[in-house]
């Protein structure tokens, strides 16, 4: 058959015609484990019944409207976000990348409030913010942003996990309004900062006057065995950005604002056609109850650990490893070379992968998956690195 479809991606020859909890069939009836969840997405695995359900059913009495009139469940998943985050308001949208839209956006509006005519934001190197003409600016990414110029000015680059260097920008760049960093970073190797690197820039923001926004599209409905990474700071930011594992696999972003970034917007400033819609909502609200009914998240980090130390047991003293590192079931591998090769391998062997950055294997697996399972994934994984 044709393919009629843009050359954005180069995707194996596999096509997945079903799946449930943690697995998913191809075309010929092979069974693979997924250890990759749609790149973090399907948190509670495939065709989960309960999710499955409510899609259903909102399927038969309503799907759209439009955000000229109030939408039930959009209030009610914006109230639930609040109340487990904390944060005061949400704007919703389809996707990460408009979501971080919504943030940058924002951060232009704070900045004016404040007088700055061309306000900038920190980003990080390494970074990954979307692909959108503003978030592939503010993405630390060369790959990313090549072709694409002249992008978006406003961003201030500095290394990630490096709080001297923003000491260094707060001192000689007086137009800077707000940070802008994920709290793990995922697409750049699973690269987990100091553990009181949030904590520092929540000082730094609140000595400045500045936002700190929080990329946690990756890291945010309980990746990192916490509701949200920054949980774990003991902080909050002013600015949070969720999507991926929100809706299981129905679209559906979020933006979250705090304190003084609550009220930016207004009738007008930002808006979205399907954004929040019922659909979208109620699949969100039902991810949400069963997360907190199933106590999930608890058990993302007892087998998140799990993983980690597995894997420093069975590779110590492999030479071409570089490093295990993981925050819940965000784990990633760096080899010492390069290794896109070994996702193909895996999937051979049943197991789909992903490798990030060049050299490092990430592994997103449904937070559902139980400790049989993981040690599927361990032995299939170790056994291809020891080959390598």
């Amino acid at each position: 058959m044709a393919n009629s479809l843009m050359t954005t991606y180069a995707p194996l020859p596999i096509t997945f015609t079903k799946g449930k909890g943690v697995y998913l069939w191809d075309k010929s009836g092979k069974q693979y484990l997924d250890a990759v969840a749609g790149v973090a997405v399907c948190g509670l695995g495939h065709a989960h019944p309960v999710v499955a359900d409510a899609i259903a059913e909102q399927a038969q009495t309503l799907v759209h409207t439009s955000n000229l009139y109030r939408i039930e469940h959009q209030e009610t998943l914006s109230e639930k976000l609040c109340t487990l985050s904390g944060m005061d308001r949400v704007f919703f949208s389809n996707s990460g990348a408009e979501a971080n839209e919504a943030a940058i956006k924002l951060a232009r509006l704070y900045g004016k409030q404040q007088g700055i005519e061309r306000p900038n934001i920190i980003v990080a190197c390494g970074s990954f913010h979307g692909r959108t003409l503003a978030t592939l600016s503010a993405t630390g990414n060369r790959k990313v942003q090549a072709g694409f110029s002249p992008l978006v000015d406003g961003f201030v680059r500095v290394n990630y996990n490096d709080v001297d260097a923003i000491k260094t920008v707060a001192k000689t760049n007086s137009d800077v309004v707000a940070i802008l960093v994920e709290p793990v970073q995922g697409e750049g190797g699973v690269i987990i900062p100091d553990a009181d690197y949030l904590a520092q820039l929540r000082q730094i923001c609140d000595d400045n006057h500045w936002l700190l926004m929080l990329d946690e599209i990756q890291t945010g409905v309980g990746r990192t065995g916490t509701w949200f990474a920054f949980q774990s700071s003991n902080i909050k930011p002013d600015v949070m950005t969720l999507a991926k594992a929100l809706g299981n696999g129905v679209p559906i972003g979020a933006c979250l604002a705090s304190g003084k970034a609550t009220h930016l917007f207004t009738p007008g400033t930002h808006g979205s056609t399907f954004g929040g819609n019922p659909l979208a909502t109620r699949a969100a609200l039902t991810v949400l109850e069963v997360l907190e009914n199933e106590k999930i998240i608890d058990h993302v980090k007892t087998i998140g650990d799990y993983f980690i130390t597995e894997f420093k047991h069975k590779l110590a003293g492999v030479k071409h490893v570089n490093s295990i590192r993981g925050s819940g079931l965000m784990i990633g591998i760096e080899l010492e070379n390069d290794c896109p090769e070994l996702v193909a391998a895996a999937s051979e062997e049943g197991l789909l992968i992903n490798v990030t950055a060049g050299n490092t294997i990430r592994l997103l697996p449904p937070l559902i998956i139980d400790k049989e399972q993981a040690d599927k994934v361990i032995q299939i994984v170790t056994n291809l690195i020891l080959k390598k």
